[in-house]
């Protein structure tokens, strides 16, 4: 039973994971993954806009030029004002190859919002990304921000699963599991050799 929901959550996984459209940037070496089904309202050199039936996402490309930590939390705070956003939370995104700070809140809608500014280690660039979705898929919007990569071979970033320490009854519970099934395998191979030599 437990092996079986494990194995239904990874095919879902690898569903969600083959179901994504790849997008690139080429004049900034800049690339990011979304779930696939979307409908880019507006693409430009420095704008993007994506739509989906839950959730819309803007990215905007601006120069770094003189801008710090305090005026770009600042900026963001500014913004979420200007979306009318209430229950504000301001903190950071990690993002290899950036430096990532964020403002998220609740639209007046209801719906959810997050605004990340993802500042460029390798060259003069910040990308905001604006996320407006409902409440329940906040971390395929996580997966989006995380995405982001400046690079060449046109790879988004993946967040690597951590390796979790298993505990002593569950692998004794699975290694029973495994006897189970590897006893049952045999037993059907043995009805399938009966069945074939039957005459």
């Amino acid at each position: 039973m437990i092996r079986q929901l494990i194995f239904a959550l990874m095919m879902t996984l690898v569903t969600l994971m083959a179901q994504a459209a790849v997008y690139t940037w080429s004049q900034y070496n800049l690339n990011f993954e979304v779930p696939d089904g979307g409908f880019v309202t507006y693409n430009s050199n420095t704008r993007f806009e994506i739509q989906w039936d839950e959730m819309v996402m803007v990215v905007q490309l601006y120069n770094k030029q003189e801008s710090n930590d305090k005026l770009i939390r600042e900026n963001l705070q500014r913004k979420a004002l200007g979306y009318s956003m209430y229950d504000l939370k301001q903190g950071k995104v990690k993002v290899k190859g950036f430096k990532g700070l964020s403002i998220d809140g609740t639209m007046p809608d209801g719906t959810r919002a997050i605004i990340a500014d993802l500042i460029s280690k390798k060259q003069d660039l910040i990308v905001e990304i604006t996320v407006n979705y409902l409440y329940g898929n906040r971390e395929m919007v996580d997966d989006m921000i995380k995405s982001f990569a400046e690079n060449k071979e046109q790879k988004p970033n993946h967040a690597k699963p951590k390796q979790k320490v298993q505990s002593r009854e569950k692998a004794k519970i699975e290694e029973h599991q495994r006897k189970q099934q590897e006893q049952q395998r045999k037993q059907e191979q043995r009805r399938r050799n009966e069945k074939i030599y039957d005459a």
